[in-house]
């Protein structure tokens, strides 16, 4: 244990669970429901309403091998060709074959996916996929289809929930086994202020990190507060280097900031093609699946026509879709167009890449354990080893399904516990709270310097940026800043500097491109030195201890062996 916290209140109120479970998404949820069903005391925390998080801004869908001809081999095969060398086969196997009846149970918990007119789901393809594999809701609403279904079942069977609960810290007992969680409730209700929830397992599912940059198709809620937690903790991430950005999102003009309407890869699917102000279509010649290339290759090609030409989008043109099909297929992203004044029915959309996905996270073992004994990670704020060096598309609602329910069962094995009385460090080391304005450099650091395009020129500039707002915490504030007080928007940017100082220096110590990762300076893949993974701890000294695995096999996370 590190024996660091964010600056804090000590908890006012508490109460008891088996399992407390960090997060409402797809992950989260069915983590929830499987825990609940087997009889445990499962409390759900969540940052702001139970469907408030990222699984509800999921367009395009869920990807399992589900139709005919198709065989979870062959979504092995691409999802590995997707991750470039990283992904853990394993991992792979098992989200790939556990998938098809994981998405069964979850239509039998509620969701209503899209249909043929012959009664079976409806499937589409998206990038790196040469199937189509990917079953969708409402059109392009699937996540929003998947998150209502889950909460209703949440509700249905009286799960405890506590929403508007932003998470602060691991609590841990005498022998260093999790113990709960600190949380700070925003708003009046049954609890409020920093309280505790004591347990002997917890899931953090609190999704990803996307707010660390300008530009994201991420919700407000994604500030990597999990990823931060744990580090804290003393928990090992890994890989977080490797931050997708995706291809096609609503280009909104020079400087908008925050989340960015997204423009699925299943619009792509359909066969909508990419092209520049003169309508030539780039993509293809560049890879055989052209506009359906893995997402890193799409968004390396549309960043290096836009420098090509010195412009700041590229287009998306579906005219040939025709009124109806954009209507009955796409009816969301036809909306948030025309909120806009962009019709694609009669005009090409404009795009560009924004950070959309964290490929790395909290390291787990394939049942969802952290380096921490009790705390289980899954979902986006995980790292299972299945997205590897770039997720395939619509492969992170199976994920995050899957290894809930591997957790659920790993916990529910486990011996019944009681869990210790929360102790406190012997010496517990505060963070600093952030200057006033610290989030916004922040995020325009992070853009310049860390987003799709990165050098060791750029990479040290933010880092030297990031150190200076650290040290701007430290003092207290500058002459024309003063240090925030202890709050939700302070926490969130404290953990928003955590990941953004990690993300850089890993992304400094991998000198090579590899997936979504893109280095100018180090524009090849190097598998001799690099087909291996990053592992990054916070030392107690608040400093990064950051080291790379011996080979592409994770290490085991705890003591007990890996599953085979």
């Amino acid at each position: 244990m590190t024996g660091i916290r964010l600056h804090a209140p000590a908890p006012g109120w508490a109460i008891d669970a088996d399992v407390v479970v960090v997060g409402s998404g797809v992950a989260g949820l069915t983590a929830a429901l499987r825990c609940t069903a087997a009889g445990l005391r499962t409390v759900v925390v969540t940052k702001a309403r139970l469907d408030d998080g990222s699984t509800r801004w999921a367009q395009g869908g869920i990807a399992a091998a589900l139709g005919e001809g198709d065989t979870p081999e062959q979504h092995l095969d691409d999802t590995l060709v997707a991750g470039a060398g990283l992904c853990d086969e394993r991992a792979v196997r098992a989200l790939v074959t556990e998938g098809p009846d994981a998405v069964r149970r979850l239509i039998a918990t509620g969701a209503d996916f899209d249909k043929t007119a012959d009664g079976e789901i409806a499937l589409t393809r998206e990038g790196g996929h040469h199937r189509r594999r990917i079953a969708h809701a409402g059109g392009d609403a699937t996540g929003a289809e998947i998150s209502r279904a889950l909460v209703e079942a949440i509700r249905d069977r009286g799960v405890r929930t506590i929403e508007h609960a932003l998470v602060l810290d691991l609590l841990t007992d005498a022998e260093g086994r999790t113990a709960g969680v600190t949380l700070h409730v925003m708003g009046e209700g049954q609890h409020d202020g920093v309280g505790a929830v004591h347990a002997p397992a917890v899931v953090l599912a609190t999704g990803g990190m996307g707010q660390v940059f300008s530009a994201t198709t991420n919700p407000a809620v994604s500030t990597g507060d999990g990823v931060a937690l744990a580090l804290r903790a003393g928990a090992e991430v890994s890989d977080l280097e490797f931050v997708q950005f995706h291809p096609t999102v609503l280009f909104l003009g020079a400087g908008s900031e925050g989340q960015q309407p997204l423009v699925s890869e299943a619009v792509r699917g359909e066969g909508a093609h990419l092209v520049d102000a003169d309508g030539v279509r780039f993509m293809v010649g560049q890879h055989e699946l052209a506009e359906l290339a893995p997402r890193d290759i799409v968004a390396k090609a549309i960043t290096r026509r836009m420098l090509e030409q010195g412009t700041e989008q590229m287009y998306l043109d579906a005219r040939h879709f025709g009124a109806e099909m954009w209507e009955q297929r796409f009816p969301t992203i036809l909306a948030a167009c025309r909120s806009h004044d962009i019709d694609p029915v009669t005009e090409p959309i404009p795009v560009a890449p924004a950070a959309h996905y964290a490929s790395g996270g909290v390291r787990t073992d394939l049942r969802g354990r952290t380096t921490v004994p009790g705390l289980y990670a899954c979902g986006e704020v995980a790292c299972t080893g299945v997205h590897g060096a770039n997720r395939l598309a619509s492969n992170s609602l199976l994920e995050g399904l899957v290894f809930a329910e591997r957790i659920a069962e790993e916990i529910t094995a486990a011996a019944p516990r009681v869990p210790g009385a929360p102790v406190p460090h012997p010496a517990p080391v505060t963070l600093p709270l952030p200057v006033a304005g610290a989030r916004t450099r922040l995020q325009r650091v992070m853009t310049a310097g860390a987003g799709v395009l990165r050098s060791e020129a750029s990479l040290r500039t933010a880092a030297e940026a990031l150190d200076a707002l650290h040290s701007d915490a430290v003092a207290g504030g500058t002459d024309d800043t003063k240090a925030a007080e202890p709050g939700v928007e302070s926490w969130e940017t404290t953990n928003l500097l955590c990941v953004a100082r990690v993300l850089v220096a890993a992304a400094r110590r991998r000198e090579e491109t590899r997936g979504c990762h893109w280095r100018e300076d180090r524009p090849d893949r190097e598998d001799t030195d690099w087909r291996r993974h990053l592992v990054v701890r916070l030392t107690p000294e608040r400093t990064l201890d950051v080291r790379t695995t011996d080979s592409f096999d994770f290490p085991p996370t705890l003591d007990a062996p890996r599953e085979p």
